[in-house]
């Protein structure tokens, strides 16, 4: 599973929301610089999200962003879906060679694969919600890794 950097920094976009105390809102750079993107990146996810019931924004001077619900209500699964596009239903138009179409259209042994991983992959997002996130990367890969049907497969980055 490949990671875009629209899901990427828009998780880490939520992530500083779901971090705010309650009352609390970040203005379009101060979300920007936190996360090291420029303004227009972020006001460009920041739309996505809002345009998806996910954040609210208030103008003026004590304006800016909030988590438009609690985090605990806000599954990762969802998040994704609107980060993302819909990269399963493009799978096999993507490698037809220099042909129009797969080769393997009519019969493929490698789609059941692909979908099977697409399914394992949004049952763990399904499970996971934003407020999980907030916290140290021990206590979130400690939660991540509870997670029935997830197991630990390589130890932690060391940065």
């Amino acid at each position: 599973m490949k990671i875009s950097a629209q899901e990427e920094y828009g998780l880490r976009c939520l992530v500083q929301l779901a971090n705010l105390p309650d009352g609390e809102s970040l203005t379009l750079p101060q979300i920007a610089d936190r996360e090291g993107i420029s303004t227009a990146n972020a006001g460009k996810l920041m739309w996505l999200l809002n345009k998806a019931g996910f954040v609210q924004s208030t103008r003026g001077t004590k304006g800016g962003y909030f988590l438009s619900r609690p985090a605990g209500d806000i599954l990762l699964s969802e998040i994704i879906k609107v980060l993302d596009e819909d990269v399963l239903s493009k799978h096999c138009e993507s490698y037809t060679g220099v042909l129009d179409s797969c080769v393997h259209k009519g019969d493929c042994g490698i789609r059941p694969v692909i979908v099977g991983l697409h399914e394992i992959v949004e049952n763990a997002l399904s499970q996971i919600t934003l407020a999980q996130l907030v916290g140290n990367e021990a206590s979130v890969d400690k939660m991540f890794h509870a997670i029935q049907g997830i197991h630990k497969t390589i130890e932690a980055q060391r940065i």
